[in-house]
């Protein structure tokens, strides 16, 4: 008996100093278990290498090697319209409709300097997407579905600032257009306005990210590094907030450092033009 009580006294006490460790502190939910889907690549020698040695993605002409996220085929709201791969806005914001969704070009890309052009409509909203993986949690039923794209890779934001609320939000503009978004602002803001073309580029290198916007360097951070886990834990993808968000993001790209590249459907008319991609391994 006397050794029972023993133990029991030595638990309360250990538990007694649990809480008082925790005392004011969030706990920090478990991450669901999560896979990580791998599927075919295309190959890119089977697209052009235009005069500056960059691979075009998209030549307005067709929508070869483009998928839906998480499917098949092409989802049916994105279409060539005048040479542009174009969203058709449903306006359910991120209430994404069975044919729409995001869209990613099906091949893995790790260090590269990524050039597009875009433009939005009024109040739109998009984004693109780099060093994404296509991720599933099991539903209540026991069946696999697509967690949201943007948990898994950094998105630099395409906006009308004039005339979407996401522009206030955000700390310091840094959910405008060209930001990291909810993470660093892009300074200085020089984005042309809604219904005229904006020019983005993408350098990611070794870690490295450089975000341009109209040829003007607007923001540069480094991946997996501490600085990038402090502003994940700054934004809403922080480990209490989100704790899958946060362990996709802190090692975005996996192991092998690569990852997709997308455009955002955000219930939106948004128009996508001129995509080319040079390789930096």
């Amino acid at each position: 008996m006397k050794r029972i009580l023993i133990i029991a006294a030595a638990a309360a006490l250990t538990l007694l100093a649990v809480s008082c460790g925790n005392k004011g502190k969030k706990a920090v939910s478990a991450v669901p278990e999560y896979k990580v889907v791998e599927a075919a690549q295309v190959d890119l020698a089977d697209f052009p290498v235009d005069d500056e040695g960059y691979i075009v993605l998209f030549d307005g002409s067709s929508t070869k090697g483009w998928r839906g996220y998480g499917k098949a085929g092409l989802p049916g709201r994105w279409s060539i319209e005048e040479g542009c791969l174009k969203f058709s806005g449903s306006g359910t914001g991120e209430g994404q409709t069975a044919e729409g969704g995001d869209v990613i070009f099906a091949h893995q890309f790790k260090n590269f300097t990524l050039e597009l052009e875009w433009k939005v409509s009024k109040g739109g909203n998009s984004g693109i997407f780099y060093l994404a993986k296509e991720v599933t949690t099991m539903d209540e039923n026991g069946n696999d579905r697509y967690e949201p794209i943007y948990i898994s890779c950094p998105e630099y934001q395409v906006l009308d600032n004039a005339n979407h609320p996401d522009a206030m939000l955000g700390v310091d503009g840094n959910r405008q257009s060209a930001s990291l978004y909810d993470m660093i602002p892009a300074v200085p803001q020089n984005q042309n306005p809604y219904g005229e073309w904006n020019k983005a580029k993408i350098l990611v290198y070794k870690g490295t990210v450089v975000h341009f916007q109209n040829d003007v360097k607007v923001l540069e951070y480094h991946l997996w590094t501490q600085q990038w886990t402090d502003m994940l834990q700054a934004s809403k993808f922080s480990e209490t907030a989100w704790p899958l968000a946060f362990e996709l993001l802190n090692n975005c790209g996996g192991d092998a450092h690569e990852g997709y590249i997308g455009m955002q459907d955000h219930g939106d008319d948004v128009w996508y033009r001129n995509i080319r991609i040079k390789l930096m391994d």
